[in-house]
């Protein structure tokens, strides 16, 4: 984790940190009693490093969790829309429900790009790595078989970040933008690569993308091949 990244914002700041959540425990969910750590409870500050906040526990690291996947954020208004889709649901679909860590009024999947670089506070600085492929677990937590079905067909999976640099991360930090080197917002990348036959270059420039994840990227490519063969048949 490098201690040298610049810390001079590029990019006017974007609004500040709202809710802070980290799991102190795992728990049990659904009929095949798997280990989670979906559920959080609100904290005031944290301790991140390379792994995320230091004393949020992480059930499955395959899924959530590890240098690639250390810090997870859900855009607040997502949960406006699963609301509508679940009216039954809707007093369950609260901030810090769906497990993310961090929570900021102003950023979406719209307005965070793959590969982004943000500075949190005056010393944490991250960059988006992937979006979240949400699993059967969400499902789940709500006792609904269709949420997951929502969250895709919506592109409103949330993202996870790397940690660049560690620090101390607080309730009110400020958060700007240091770098942008890739202009696809984390909505045009699900859209593309959710499309039965996408346009081959631009799934090429999904997986050029600085910053994705190395998973991401021999997703993609893998993808690029199936697709080049059938067009060759």
């Amino acid at each position: 984790m490098s201690s040298q990244v610049s810390s001079s914002p590029s990019f006017p700041p974007i609004g500040q940190l709202e809710h802070l959540f980290a799991a102190s425990q795992t728990r049990l969910i659904g009929d095949r009693y798997a280990p989670t750590g979906i559920y959080k409870t609100p904290i005031e500050s944290a301790l991140i490093n390379e792994n995320g906040i230091v004393t949020d526990i992480q059930a499955d690291k395959k899924v959530h969790g590890g240098i690639e996947k250390a810090l997870h954020q859900y855009a607040q208004t997502s949960y406006s829309v699963l609301r509508e889709h679940f009216p039954d649901l809707a007093a369950q679909f609260t901030v810090g429900s769906m497990g993310e860590n961090i929570s900021v009024a102003a950023m979406t999947e719209h307005n965070v790009n793959v590969g982004d670089v943000w500075q949190f506070g005056a010393e944490v600085v991250v960059q988006v790595s992937q979006v979240r492929s949400p699993c059967w677990k969400i499902n789940d937590k709500f006792g609904n078989d269709n949420i997951v079905k929502i969250i895709d067909q919506h592109s409103i999976p949330g993202w996870y970040y790397r940690v660049l640099q560690g620090g101390t991360l607080k309730l009110g930090d400020t958060l700007s933008l240091l770098e942008r080197p890739n202009p696809i917002s984390l909505r045009q990348f699900l859209t593309l690569y959710a499309e039965h036959r996408p346009d081959l270059f631009q799934l090429q420039a999904l997986a050029d993308c600085v910053g994705l994840t190395p998973k991401w990227r021999e997703k993609i490519v893998k993808r690029i091949g199936y697709l080049s063969a059938l067009k060759d048949i």
